[in-house]
């Protein structure tokens, strides 16, 4: 871990990974952070990189202060995993098939479903808060209200960008299912909602850069944010669990003879903002592009669509706000990438994974992103490593 001291900041920066390897957009986004009047410490994930608005892979603990765009818009995006009874000798030889049948089950990209997805269909799944958390829709911003029927239409779809699902195997040829996706249209529409109405309040006309507008404690438009903020999360939170339940029942489905079961899923978020309790002060910590990694925390770290993904136990590092990073992080844009590489780079990077290898998605090749095994390096006081898996099967947007 590195300390950086930057002039104008009001904290010192907690870096772990080497500071002459972020770039110099993404180090402009983190001096403007530290130099916020709220904040109060500032953690760097090895994943970190340029990202609209505030840096990826930050860690901000403000007190009485919470900025919308350091969230993001994918509000409560985040992992899902479930460790399931089949191993490797279950699974054919030709991946396709199944492929397509995850397609099938669970829309991509803009898609949605036909009709919004009965929870009560799915034998154990949790859904004892489900009408109190469509109940609460009403009290969501009024701008954003009329998207109701589109909101529960995607709830248990994936979007697109670097979300997924996969089949993965474990080092013991376990097979694991994972998934990455968050608030879908709704949680981006209330995002970008409030990002405007605190870009427009006094208090934030003489920041550095207006895109670290913030809320601040005792305020109605405070209390509107965090009531939309929490209700995104959750959608976020039952999105991913919903499109688990459908892929289980995919395995079901397709490995009938088998008899799958599968073990207690492991979820995380990675965009969020959560109350805690730091060296006797109050704080709204903000995490965007980082899991939470408190002590026993379990939590999923993710490659690219050929690389590993890693389950991880936290380690409760208070340097690091009891984080850890989200992936590999981008190492390029997506448009720097889908200049640099061709389809046949996409091919040769992803082979042997059951995967989309078009131009549609040469930005999210392996190739694009951070060396996995550095980033993981890099935080090995952060984490330890419970599982690494590697992808058969990967379904892209």
């Amino acid at each position: 871990m590195s300390y950086v001291e930057m002039p104008g900041a009001k904290v010192p920066i907690r870096m772990w990974t080497d500071p002459a390897t972020v770039e110099d957009a993404a180090l402009q986004q983190l001096r403007n952070v530290a130099t916020l009047p709220w904040i109060k410490g500032l953690a760097v994930m090895p994943d970190v990189h340029y990202g609209k608005g505030a840096t990826v892979g930050s860690v901000i603990a403000m007190q009485g202060a919470v900025c919308p765009a350091a969230v993001g818009v994918d509000i409560g995006c985040g992992m899902s995993a479930v460790k399931t009874s089949l191993t490797v000798n279950d699974l054919p030889g030709d991946l396709s098939r199944l492929r397509s049948k995850i397609e099938q089950a669970i829309p991509v990209g803009r898609g949605m479903h036909d009709d919004p997805v009965d929870p009560g269909r799915f034998h154990g799944l949790a859904t004892a808060g489900w009408d109190g958390f469509w109940g609460r829709f009403d009290g969501v911003a009024e701008a954003v209200r009329f998207r109701g029927e589109r909101a529960a239409k995607q709830m248990g779809t994936l979007g697109s960008g670097n979300h997924h699902l996969e089949v993965s195997l474990d080092s013991d040829n376990s097979v694991w299912l994972t998934l990455h996706s968050g608030s879908r249209n709704i949680g981006k529409e209330l995002a970008e909602h409030h990002i405007g109405v605190a870009q427009k309040l006094p208090h934030n006309q003489g920041l550095v850069d207006r895109d670290l507008a913030v809320f601040v404690a005792d305020t109605p438009q405070m209390a509107a944010y965090r009531n939309d903020l929490y209700w995104a999360q959750e959608y976020a939170k039952y999105n991913r669990s919903i499109m688990m339940a459908l892929l289980k029942d995919v395995i079901r489905r397709e490995f009938k003879k088998a008899k799958p079961t599968f073990e207690t899923e492991v979820s995380c978020h990675h965009n969020y903002v959560a109350e805690e309790r730091y060296e006797g002060m109050d704080l709204l910590v903000t995490r965007k592009g980082a899991i939470r990694a408190g002590a026993g925390d379990l939590g999923i770290i993710p490659g690219s669509m050929g690389t590993a993904t890693y389950i991880v136990k936290g380690l409760g590092n208070e340097l690091a706000f009891n984080s850890a990073s989200h992936g590999a992080g981008r190492r390029m844009s997506r448009n720097a990438a889908k200049r640099r590489f061709s389809t046949k780079d996409l091919e040769d990077q992803t082979r042997g994974v059951e995967c989309r290898k078009d131009s549609g998605v040469v930005d999210e090749i392996p190739g694009a992103y951070k060396p996995i095994e550095r980033v993981m390096d890099q935080q090995r006081d952060l984490v330890e490593v419970v599982a690494k898996l590697k992808q058969v099967v990967c379904v892209k947007g």
